[in-house]
């Protein structure tokens, strides 16, 4: 399995979809609402993500982000031990404007 982060702001919050490639070439999207969405592949799940606002956080350049309001030294992809722990993680409040 491959996970990928996505990364879409509203406002001043931040959020969070982890995108996972499974082995059989389908996809999942966990996103910050802790909803499993799953796929028939990884390109539709990346074409749902980006229909929603979503871009990738690994295509993300300082630039980018300061626009978003945020810098790229403040902020990294959530980790926890369990999805439902994860959850918890993937809507930041990003305070104020960077």
């Amino acid at each position: 399995m491959k996970d990928s982060w996505w990364i879409a702001t509203l406002g001043r919050t931040l959020h969070w979809a982890r995108l996972r490639e499974r082995e059989a070439g389908t996809a999942e999207v966990l996103d910050h609402d802790g909803n499993l969405h799953a796929y028939d592949s990884e390109d539709t799940a990346r074409s749902m993500l980006l229909d929603a606002g979503f871009v990738e956080f690994d295509g993300v350049d300082e630039e980018d982000a300061l626009e978003r309001g945020f810098s790229l030294d403040e902020v990294a992809p959530p980790r926890a031990a369990s999805d439902a722990a994860l959850v918890g993680l993937m809507t930041v409040s990003l305070g104020r404007r960077a």
